[in-house]
């Protein structure tokens, strides 16, 4: 169901807006290949995108793991790739993001710089795995918090190994908060101005006995609290936080608290999509509700089915529907949507 303004005998009635966020795989192994794979129209995984997004017709998606480029050149080729399906986006934002800035410095203390791990964001090149916003409205002047450093974050929970901090102070002083990006941007539906907080998190383990990651993956969500208290400015009207968390509230690894605090927080509210394709997919030994996972890892080797990526309205808004996009295995819909990646795309229509 698309938003807009649909005329009724004497009445002007605007419907509910779809707002949904996907880590679909479009990320490569090297920048221009994205480019390629959507150009050429013959990739598994873009087909398998443009289906599931035909199917949903979001009015507003945030993509969390699409690669960057400084002329948006694949953000645009995606855009037309989907407007063959009668799916327009007129309104994008691919802001450069941490993931693959190059910082000079050893950034993982491993002795060595240049790594993927050195980049600002995890990143073997400038812009992998990105975040890419797809609107049907104008967006507004948008705040990047992207480029705030760690330690200036208020009650930031910087690493520190054997008292000293890490890797080093010379690092620390360089780090940014942002593994990806925290946008604040402004969507001027039909009906009035909403606020997308986009951010795609940092992943909290691959790290050491510091707990580096799931340090700054759990203070990437503390920005958004104080952006709520509005340290940042008046707070947003009408927010809508959305993105990869990177982090489940009661299972796996990670500060899950850090999670379940803002899922609670008073000023949000979370709709708790569910889809029956993961509650069949439901691993061994889950705490957490199955139905309501949202990336299909691997038991084996991996950390099993999780609930990672999230859409968290304001309170005063009405939520009148969510979901995930994970099928029944016989759905037809099911074979792009495993060709699209492991994550599901999770949707919620809200009115005001």
């Amino acid at each position: 169901m698309s938003a807009a303004l649909a005329l009724a005998p004497n009445l002007l009635v605007a419907e509910p807006v779809r707002i949904a966020t996907w880590g679909a795989d479009l990320s490569r192994d090297g920048p221009g290949l994205l480019l390629r794979d959507i150009v050429r129209d013959k990739d598994e995984g873009v087909d398998g995108v443009a289906a599931v997004l035909a199917e949903l017709r979001p009015d507003i998606l945030l993509l969390t793991d699409m690669d960057w480029d400084c002329d948006g050149a694949a953000l645009t080729a995606l855009a037309e790739r989907l407007a063959e399906d009668a799916l327009d986006y007129p309104y994008r934002l691919a802001l450069a993001p941490n993931a693959g800035l190059p910082s000079g410095l050893d950034l993982d203390g491993n002795g060595r710089l240049g790594e993927a791990r050195d980049a600002q964001g995890y990143g073997r090149f400038m812009g992998e795995g990105g975040m890419a916003l797809l609107s049907r409205w104008p967006l507004g002047e948008v705040t990047d918090l992207s480029g705030l450093l760690w330690r200036d974050l208020p009650g930031a929970r910087l690493p520190r190994r054997d008292g000293q901090p890490f890797p080093s102070a010379e690092a620390q002083a360089a780090q940014r908060l942002s593994s990806t990006g925290h946008w604040i941007v402004p969507v001027v539906a039909p009906d009035g101005v909403l606020t997308v907080l986009a951010w795609s998190g940092a992943s909290p383990v691959f790290d050491g006995p510091e707990d580096m990651n799931g340090l700054r993956n759990a203070d990437e969500l503390a920005l958004w609290r104080l952006v709520l208290d509005g340290v940042w400015g008046p707070v947003p009207p009408d927010a809508v936080l959305l993105g990869n968390a990177n982090l489940d509230p009661v299972d796996s690894e990670g500060l899950r608290a850090d999670m379940a605090a803002l899922l609670a927080d008073a000023r949000l509210q979370d709709p708790r999509p569910e889809s029956e394709g993961a509650r069949i997919a439901s691993g061994a030994g889950q705490a957490g509700n199955p139905a309501l996972d949202t990336v299909d890892w691997p038991e084996i080797d991996g950390p099993g089915n999780l609930r990672v990526s999230y859409v968290l309205p304001a309170r005063r808004w009405r939520v009148t529907g969510s979901g995930v996009v994970w099928p029944r295995p016989d759905d037809p819909l099911t074979p792009a949507v495993e060709a699209a990646g492991a994550h599901r795309l999770v949707w919620v229509d809200l009115d005001r």
